[in-house]
């Protein structure tokens, strides 16, 4: 198109309309001795805010909206600690209906009736090794998995491969770290050993009486193959759909937590269901203490099989709790990160 009559010989943005322009009094800062010259080269001069205005603003774009390149952070170890913190403490009845369940092949009525039968004093015994364990969970969990993703694929946006080597790994810390405190915590929660083991003390002082490979077999790491398999698995799966649903998710305009709850009660529902048989395995292996009875890896396949009656539906009894477990405790903990994570990102760039 040809310039009209009377428009001036350079861009709008010279003469003080238009993205990245600044005031005279801002100008003449900026500029310094140069400014005399800007009346002279216009053009010159405005093309340079233009381009420091459009650099600051993809700048501040990419930081907000893109992966990038990423570094290490204990942020990621502080968020995931919180908010497996609040989910485990406001699911704890949940799963202690499910334990039961698990060791006892029994319906969801008779777990409940025998929690009614011991009393409230007991409702909450053993939900402080899970509150640490699963504390200590959320922060091995993100946090190793975001410092493992960052060495895999430092640039984003990360590729399925990325996520699913990154969480597979982050599962074998934790099942390393914390097979001690679940193992504690399925024999305070079993109520045939309140009589003889009634606190955790008593659980480390048996323990501990054992030969150094016995604390190991026997004691601390009991059940640990089934719960290394169950850890490294539901890890991989859970870290490597749950950004694609929630990001599906997000793009129909819903309230930021929804997604992130939607992802989580979805991913964590899926995992438990697909790895149940697992659970119920490292239940019953965990639950037995002692010299006495101790069967290996097979042996308590075996009995699990033979004791569900060799029957598929009789393992997945208490399945109906697992989904509600999952779906709530995954949903709260994914949305309770996701939160954290916005305002600590929305802080950052305030303080920025």
């Amino acid at each position: 198109m040809l310039k009209g009559e009377g428009e001036p010989a350079y861009p709008a943005a010279a003469t003080g309309a238009g993205v990245g322009v600044y005031s005279s009094t801002a100008r003449r800062r900026q500029l310094g001795p140069l400014y005399p010259l800007f009346h002279q080269y216009p053009v010159v001069f405005s093309m340079r805010e233009q381009n420091y205005s459009d650099g600051k603003e993809l700048q501040h774009r990419t930081q907000a909206e893109a992966p990038g390149i990423k570094s290490w952070t204990s942020q990621a170890y502080t968020l995931g600690g919180i908010s497996n913190f609040v989910s485990t403490f406001l699911t704890f009845p949940i799963y202690k209906v499910v334990f039961r369940q698990q060791i006892h092949a029994v319906a969801v009525s008779e777990a409940l009736r025998q929690l009614w039968h011991e009393g409230p004093q007991y409702f909450y015994r053993g939900i402080y090794p899970p509150l640490l364990s699963k504390t200590l969970q959320g922060t091995l969990l993100f946090g190793t998995y975001d410092s493992l993703l960052c060495c895999l694929s430092p640039v984003g946006p990360h590729s399925l491969r990325h996520r699913w080597a990154a969480g597979l790994m982050s599962g074998v810390v934790e099942a390393l770290a914390l097979s001690p405190f679940e193992r504690v915590q399925n024999v305070l929660q079993d109520g045939r050993k309140q009589a003889r083991f009634p606190s955790t003390f008593s659980i480390l002082k048996e323990f501990n009486s054992y030969g150094f490979w016995g604390r190991l077999s026997l004691g601390y790491y009991r059940g640990f193959w089934p719960v290394l398999v169950r850890n490294s698995l539901g890890s991989a799966l859970y870290f490597s759909f749950k950004d694609p649903i929630q990001d599906g998710l997000a793009e129909q305009g819903l309230p930021h937590w929804v997604p992130a709850l939607v992802s989580g009660s979805v991913n964590g529902t899926i995992t438990c269901l697909v790895l149940y048989p697992l659970i119920v395995l490292v239940a019953n292996m965990q639950s037995h203490i002692g010299w006495q009875r101790m069967p290996g890896l097979w042996a308590s396949m075996q009995d699990v099989w033979d004791t569900r009656g060799r029957k598929v539906l009789l393992i997945y009894r208490g399945g109906s709790l697992v989904i509600l477990r999952s779906s709530v405790t995954w949903g709260l903990t994914t949305a309770i990160h996701d939160f954290l994570q916005r305002k600590y990102r929305s802080r950052k760039e305030l303080k920025g």
